[in-house]
């Protein structure tokens, strides 16, 4: 149960750094918590107090006004140009890297904290604003307050210009391919921590996987999706850990990434005893769906978000092959690492070596093949980019298993057969 609360939290903690609305939201609840304090301050220290310090400005009620008014309206008025400026920087990502990048853009922590800037000292001002009185019968001027403010204001100026900077060096293909390359890279690194070791074939691994399944006498049951979506997160632990638990069999039937219908199966459940809606809710906890692809644990979306661009770059209206080029640096970069990387087998044991998960597992070959067809069907006409192309594959098959090489080569060889009969027409 904790596994799974963990495995919910993981998944709703992403969706909210994909948000626009989560840290400015922080922000202005933190501002509402400033002003409070600095009122309190106000009203503790004495007038004459706050006087005495030559930084603080000392306003009559309606100076002070003036200034938190003009603050207020001039940080809306700044907030709604950010956003602005924002929404027409997605819109030129979109059509020029695609839109799968967005969710990029949209969990900038930069762009975030920008817009909360202004939110926050905006909400600040209106707080602030009530407090003042200047009536024959009370009269309250928070110095201490309107100087935060002031100082609030200031910030939002430095800010201002950090984002003009941030926004345009965001936009360029070098940063972009660097954060996508990150973001994959700590996906191979969470998905593949072991460096390449010995292991079976996948040949090897599927007649095993089928002999055990086959050898099973057991009680069968389906576990189905509650919803349609995409799966974003298996928790193989949680898995493992019920599965053990419970003396179950479990075949993993969808992988992340891939696409489930409502009432799909997911998982197939062999157990020693008559299947429980307890056990199956459990497992379900332990799987995330939702509405979109996510490179937590898909890493055929990770890299593919790169190869998009590159097709992008290639196609009739754009013809940028120096972009298709940068892309093939960071694809051979992450398929490379891949490439050294031991591949877990499909048969997964607990401590005491009982069969327990079963699962698909990534041949490398297939993947590479897969990612680099997709930029060298649109790119066969053009010698600078197959050539890179051919050089990436060489490379990528010098860091690979024995048993992926012979066809990594033969895919090159194909390709360059394809480019010479296209490029001397």
């Amino acid at each position: 149960m904790l596994r799974s609360i963990k495995t919910k939290s993981a998944a709703l903690w992403d969706r909210l750094r994909t948000s626009f609305w989560f840290t400015p939201s922080l922000m202005a609840a933190a501002a509402v918590g400033l002003s409070l304090v600095t009122t309190r301050l106000d009203r503790w220290i004495a007038d004459q107090a706050v006087r005495e310090f030559e930084w603080i400005y000392a306003f009559g009620p309606e100076g002070a006004r003036a200034v938190l008014a003009a603050i207020a309206s001039s940080m809306i008025t700044v907030a709604g140009l950010t956003f602005s400026i924002t929404m027409l920087t997605l819109q030129l990502a979109s059509s020029q890297f695609g839109h799968r990048i967005l969710r990029n853009f949209m969990r900038d922590r930069g762009n975030q904290v920008v817009l909360g800037t202004f939110v926050a000292t905006f909400v600040y001002c209106l707080l602030i604003l009530r407090t003042v009185k200047g009536t024959p019968d009370s009269s309250f001027v928070p110095h201490l307050s309107v100087a935060m403010g002031v100082l609030l204001a200031i910030a939002s100026l430095a800010v201002l210009i950090f984002f003009i900077h941030h926004i345009a060096s965001t936009i360029r293909i070098e940063t972009l391919l660097a954060q996508l390359t990150e973001e994959a890279r700590c996906t191979i690194e969470r998905l593949y921590p072991e460096q390449l070791n010995s292991g079976t074939t996948a040949q090897e691994g599927r007649i095993q996987r089928e002999e055990a399944l086959h050898q099973v006498a057991r009680e069968y049951c389906e576990v189905r999706s509650k919803l349609s979506g995409y799966i974003q997160m298996i928790d193989d632990d949680a898995i493992m850990e019920q599965a053990t638990a419970c003396d179950l069999l479990l075949r993993i039937e969808a992988g992340p990434g891939s696409f489930v219908q409502k009432d799909e199966v997911i998982l197939s459940v062999w157990s020693a005893v008559r299947g429980d809606d307890v056990i199956g809710a459990k497992l379900q906890d332990s799987i995330v769906i939702g509405q979109e692809r996510t490179p937590s644990q898909d890493l055929d979306f990770a890299v593919h978000r790169i190869v998009e661009i590159a097709q992008r770059a290639l196609s009739p209206a754009v013809n940028d092959p120096t972009t298709a080029i940068y892309c093939l640096d960071r694809v051979e970069e992450l398929l490379t690492a891949l490439a050294g990387r031991k591949i877990p087998g499909a048969l997964r044991y607990d401590d005491e070596g009982k069969l327990r998960v079963v699962t698909e597992v990534l041949k490398l070959d297939q993947f590479v093949r897969k990612m680099m067809a997709g930029i060298a069907r649109h790119a066969i006409a053009d010698p600078d980019v197959i050539s890179r192309a051919l050089h990436v594959l060489e490379r990528i098959a010098k860091r690979a298993p024995p048993n992926s090489r012979a066809s990594l080569k033969a895919f090159a060889d194909d390709l360059a057969v394809q480019h010479r009969s296209r490029f001397s027409l």
